[in-house]
């Protein structure tokens, strides 16, 4: 866990008291001018068996890493803020054509669905929260219309990402999450993908004391990587 990911985590344990950002966007990226490496390109349609390469590149090399930051802040609905904890990014690709971008990195601190799904007692949690992986960004670029496509990167992504990780990482997660805005997604391609419905955030942010609840509500997704994924987080 990062130093700064710690206090946040303190904080909205009502620990400590951080004084608030030197800027008012706090790490948010600065707008800027978007490049040619990400402007729109011709319609790319079918079906997933269309696709005769689909493959996601671990993004390694800081070129490919200023491409995966562009991309999500030109199409994705949040934008581009830096991924906290351990962190892995991937760009999605046919062949050489370039499809979207999926990201994974810390997991939320306390979320009550999820938890009571789990089973863990507070203290397992602080013990074991590191096994959990968040899938922070997924994008599939505007011009990208293949069926069933969405579905088949979160299947590869969650195959991909355990050897990765492990690698970069040095341990093995088993469980994801994700959060999808029930305003704007339904989530049919986290359901088609095997993944799990446990229930809504509070419309809390991460950060709120007040219980202000003025944060869109979203429905909370889990995919297990492992069999025995309880029994490792509540050990």
């Amino acid at each position: 866990m990062s130093a700064r990911q710690a206090l946040l985590r303190m904080q909205s344990d009502g620990l400590i008291v951080l004084p608030s950002p030197a800027h008012a966007r706090g790490n948010v990226a600065k707008p800027r001018e978007f490049t040619t490496a990400s402007a729109p390109q011709e319609p790319i349609t079918g079906s997933r068996r269309d696709l005769n390469d689909l493959r996601l590149e671990l993004v390694v090399r800081r070129r490919d890493m200023l491409l995966w930051r562009e991309l999500i802040a030109r199409y994705h609905y949040l934008g581009y803020t830096p991924l906290t904890g351990a962190r892995m990014h991937y760009l999605i690709y046919d062949g050489d054509r370039l499809l979207g971008a999926i990201g994974f990195g810390a997991s939320a601190w306390k979320i009550g669905p999820r938890d009571q799904f789990i089973g863990w007692t507070p203290a397992q949690r602080e013990q074991n929260l590191h096994l959990i992986v968040n899938n922070a960004r997924f994008l599939l670029l505007p011009w990208v219309h293949v069926k069933y496509l969405a579905s088949s990167v979160l299947a590869l992504a969650a195959r991909r990402m355990q050897q990765d990780w492990i690698e970069r990482h040095h341990f093995r997660p088993v469980l994801l999450e994700t959060f999808v805005d029930h305003r704007l997604y339904p989530g049919t391609c986290y359901k088609a993908a095997n993944w799990l419905y446990v229930g809504d955030t509070q419309g809390r942010g991460k950060l709120d004391r007040q219980m202000l609840r003025n944060k869109p509500i979203k429905a909370i997704f889990l995919y297990p990587l492992a069999k025995d994924f309880r029994s490792q987080l509540t050990t």
